[in-house]
């Protein structure tokens, strides 16, 4: 958790206590191209849009905590991480008028668990990753438990895939999300 981000947003008037509220919006270059998120975080709250510094992921991790067994849902309590996390990609894909196919989700949740910090040549992973920075600044969030969410993220876009160019988990998941 980051006290300092927490009151950023709050000064900001974004409540912060009910992350499933919040989602990274895409913003755009002059040129109208996606704009990779970097250290400096847009939020969205309903109408509010605040900029905030985030700290990297591995900077964020607190405690020993160990995770539940992801592999039978319900699991309540990781719900608003998960949400944050697949609002910020549903989002992206509405606004970039794209929905990528399963495989890359797949392959974008693999590298958001094993490097989190790292980078990557489609813009979305910098939107997953601000949404999992922004979740471990509201929230204490063990390494172990970190790397079990974006496994089961990762386990469901690949479960989802039906074949070569599939948006089967953007169909059946992040619409959802959507309400749509």
């Amino acid at each position: 958790m980051d006290a300092n981000v927490v009151a950023e947003l709050e000064k900001a008037g974004v409540k912060v206590e009910d992350p499933m509220r919040l989602f990274i919006p895409v913003e755009r270059d002059e040129q109208g191209q996606v704009k990779p998120v970097g250290d400096e975080v847009p939020v969205r709250f309903g109408d509010v849009t605040a900029h905030v510094r985030l700290q990297p992921v591995s900077a964020l991790w607190t405690g020993n905590k160990q995770p539940p067994d992801f592999t039978r849902p319900p699991f309540p309590e990781y719900e608003p991480f998960f949400f944050l996390i697949e609002a910020t990609a549903a989002g992206f894909c509405r606004d970039t008028r794209h929905a990528e196919v399963d495989q890359e989700f797949s392959q974008l949740y693999r590298h958001l668990a094993r490097r989190p910090d790292g980078h990557h040549k489609n813009p979305l992973f910098s939107y997953l990753r601000a949404a999992a920075r922004l979740y471990l600044s509201l929230r204490d969030v063990s390494e172990a438990e970190f790397e079990a969410v974006a496994q089961r993220l990762h386990q469901s876009a690949k479960l989802h895939a039906g074949h070569i160019g599939s948006t089967n988990y953007f169909q059946a998941v992040l619409r959802q999300v959507l309400g749509a």
